[in-house]
């Protein structure tokens, strides 16, 4: 786990078999020569905006990964066994009441948020 606040882990040299970006801070362009060959760079953000990352990934031999949770039974059964297991922690770092709505908002666009 790298902290993307301290370290720019794509200048150190290093190269990665996989880079998951949790929180969307970066970019399978700007991770690309971060990756090993056949390495794989996961994303939890939309790539629409990531035209030229799909391209490479098809012609390539890196890979990009995307992808959004399947709203079905199972998949919230067993997130809630999850859940009750304590296997999965719900992290807040702040809460707003109502009519600070838009400061949490810009707080949210920072990108600095936790959970």
């Amino acid at each position: 786990v790298i902290d993307y606040t301290k370290e720019d882990f794509t200048k150190s040299g290093q190269t990665y078999d996989i880079i998951f970006d949790a929180v969307s801070k970066t970019s399978f362009s700007r991770c690309n020569s971060s990756l090993k060959q056949r390495g794989i760079y996961l994303t939890v953000d939309w790539p629409l905006f990531q035209a030229r990352a799909l391209w490479t990934s098809m012609v390539g031999s890196k890979k990009l990964i995307f992808g959004m949770a399947s709203e079905n039974p199972e998949n919230l059964v067993f997130l809630k066994e999850l859940i009750e297991a304590g296997k999965i922690k719900a992290v807040i770092d702040r809460t707003y009441p109502l009519e600070q709505t838009a400061e949490a908002h810009r707080y949210v666009e920072k990108g600095h948020k936790k959970g």
